[in-house]
């Protein structure tokens, strides 16, 4: 049991990291961010504040918002509001920003893969949805919508936001939604840990934030 705790704990910790430092690579390779990054960027460039920090702030003001959604938060959720903005702030103090259309694609491709291995990671270890996923999940359950209307909604909406704010869309934003779907369903199949005796069970579809936890 313990090495089986252990486990998962990495995985969570590992997962987050490497899903902030994928996302730094979307922000250094300039083709386009994903949806939330878009939101985030718009925002920082807004604010001044990093993009790292306004992650942090974004989540926790998501999470406020299962509050009146009667959603419970797990220790994932609230790992995943710190570890990922902070992973992305390390990264970018390293990285620098990629330059030729070779390389920033080389970089796009890189982050969008280990994008879809962080979210295999961090889910299968089943401490929780993040707040982004479960304010998803949440008012698919409150609206009695489908969860692909709601997700499309939320991403259509934190898209138009962030690139109103000056937040980057481009070929990057494109390729992603297209790729995480496929790659997140193989690496939550890769990093699955069986749990027999809690009976819980992995569902994914779509991009990190259709991913569902059910118990």
């Amino acid at each position: 049991m313990s090495r089986h705790l252990t486990r998962r704990l990495l995985q969570l910790y590992i997962g987050l990291t490497l899903y902030g430092v994928s996302t730094a690579l979307l922000v250094r390779g300039g083709l386009g961010l994903e949806p939330w990054g878009v939101l985030h960027q718009g925002l920082a460039e807004l604010t001044g504040l990093t993009i790292g920090i306004v992650s942090i702030i974004v989540g926790a003001v998501v999470l406020l918002l299962w509050i009146p959604m009667k959603q419970r938060p797990g220790l994932g959720t609230v790992s995943n509001v710190f570890v990922i903005g902070v992973a992305m702030d390390g990264t970018l103090a390293l990285v620098p920003d990629a330059h030729g259309l070779g390389v920033q694609i080389g970089v796009l491709i890189g982050g969008i893969v280990l994008n879809g291995v962080a979210t295999g990671l961090y889910i299968s270890a089943r401490f929780g949805p993040g707040p982004r996923d479960g304010l998803m999940t949440g008012l698919h359950r409150v609206t009695g919508r489908s969860i692909r209307l709601v997700r499309t909604a939320i991403e259509v909406a934190v898209v138009a936001t962030g690139f109103v704010l000056g937040g980057s869309v481009g070929v990057g934003t494109l390729a992603y939604a297209l790729a995480i779907g496929p790659l997140a369903q193989l690496f939550l199949r890769v990093f699955a840990i069986s749990n027999q005796d809690s009976g819980s069970t992995v569902v994914a579809g779509g991009t990190p934030g259709q991913a569902i936890l059910r118990k």
